[in-house]
């Protein structure tokens, strides 16, 4: 298969920024506005319709050419870089309002926006994108529209992108598909959870705290400065930014195990699969179910629950509680749950049938929810083995029937 090195300036026809200063703000309610787009909404390939603030249509029309549209490809040039979309012909409005630190870029008969935003999610595409960046306050990239054109590409016929495009988009929309059931599932639980223990709360429940509903850990890190503490295959380690990284529900493993070493030489302890682990600082509200015996860093205060109240409502507890666990950190550097203020937070401990007819219910949807999670994990590896191949051309798909 072919491939011609092409400058990104001759296969784009329009490219603007977004408006500088503090033109934009919320002026208007979801039903009566223009989306604007901020980074939550640039995480991935593909824009994200959620966590929009509005402006009117007359202070859209009057920003111009910071309206991005479908069809448009949308690039982060400060703050969070490398982030870089496109806007499906099937995204739920016909425009958007691009922030003050994104550009979009409109592309001509030459290239796929698909495939541009692909390409840029290859390593070395990254590289191209970033390699004028500043780190200088703010991370952002410098004249970011002009030397944006001047990058250069390998770029296949369109016939060819197309098939590359077919098998990137048939990995990326099952892994959706996945997401959106799991999200179903997280939403009746959660719904029978407000039903039966806040909406039909029984006022003869015991009152107690979070030390009755199981065992409150901390954790630990090992010396940094003992190799033979960490490894990749040993013990899960997890950290804070394990679960900012990787937004699943059920955890086995972070970006590093310890070693046996490493345990007996901290505090860190092992703690059983179903594990609430609870982040207690930068940030706190991580919450996540150990899907194995796992330990964690000094960042958590994490709750083994108790056998007869169970994992699932600790879980969709600490989630309800998140906003009164919040407003009792302390800390003048950053805010911090200590673990004598989380064994104090209040708790309704329900009687036992209700709490078992709960666990029940939610107990294959759990399971459902992590075999989704390890589907997700293999499809997004296989997606990101394959891209740069077919980016590169190693995978030849000019050959293949698609």
């Amino acid at each position: 298969m072919k491939f011609e090195t092409v400058k990104i300036a001759d296969l784009i026809s329009e490219i603007s920024m977004g408006p500088f200063g503090s033109n934009i703000k919320v002026e208007c309610f979801v039903d009566d506005g223009i989306p604007v787009l901020n980074g939550s909404n640039l995480d991935g390939f593909v824009l994200k319709e959620d966590s929009f603030r509005y402006v009117t249509e007359k202070k859209a029309d009057s920003l111009g050419k910071a309206n991005a549209h479908k069809g448009d490809v949308v690039i982060t040039h400060r703050g969070t870089l490398g982030q870089i979309v496109f806007i499906p012909q099937d995204s739920l409005c016909d425009r958007y309002v691009i922030s003050q630190s994104q550009f979009r870029v409109k592309c001509n008969d030459r290239v796929l926006p698909e495939y541009l935003v692909y390409y840029f999610h290859t390593r070395i595409g990254q590289h191209k994108l970033l390699s004028n960046a500043s780190q200088v306050g703010v991370p952002a990239l410098a004249r970011a529209s002009t030397t944006f054109q001047k990058i250069e590409i390998e770029v296949p016929d369109i016939e060819n992108q197309k098939k590359i495009i077919d098998i990137l988009e048939t990995l990326r929309r099952k892994i959706e598909l996945n997401n959106e059931i799991n999200k179903n599932l997280e939403q009746q639980a959660q719904a029978l959870f407000e039903c039966l223990f806040i909406e039909n709360a029984d006022p003869n429940w015991k009152r107690g705290t979070i030390q009755d509903l199981g065992i409150v850990v901390g954790g630990s890190t090992p010396s940094k400065k003992k190799a033979e503490y960490y490894t990749k295959c040993g013990i899960a380690w997890i950290t804070p930014k394990d679960l900012a990284n990787d937004k699943s529900k059920f955890i086995s493993h972070g970006e590093n195990d310890i070693t046996e070493l490493g345990l007996e030489n901290s505090s860190a302890c092992i703690m059983p699969e179903g594990t609430v682990l609870f982040s207690s600082r930068a940030p706190i509200g991580y919450i996540a179910i150990a899907a194995g015996e796992v330990t964690t860093n000094q960042g958590f205060k994490s709750v083994v629950p108790k056998e007869e109240i169970g994992t699932a409502y600790v879980y969709f507890f600490l989630k309800h509680n998140l906003p009164v666990i919040e407003g009792v950190a302390s800390g003048s550097t950053f805010k911090e749950v200590s673990g004598s203020i989380m064994k104090r937070i209040p708790a309704i401990i329900p009687d036992g049938e209700t709490l078992a007819r709960f666990s029940d219910f939610c107990l294959p949807l759990f399971k459902q929810q992590q075999i989704l999670e390890g589907q997700n994990r293999k499809l997004s590896a296989l997606r990101d083995g394959v891209l740069p191949r077919l980016m590169s051309g190693e995978l030849d798909v000019s050959t293949l029937d698609i």
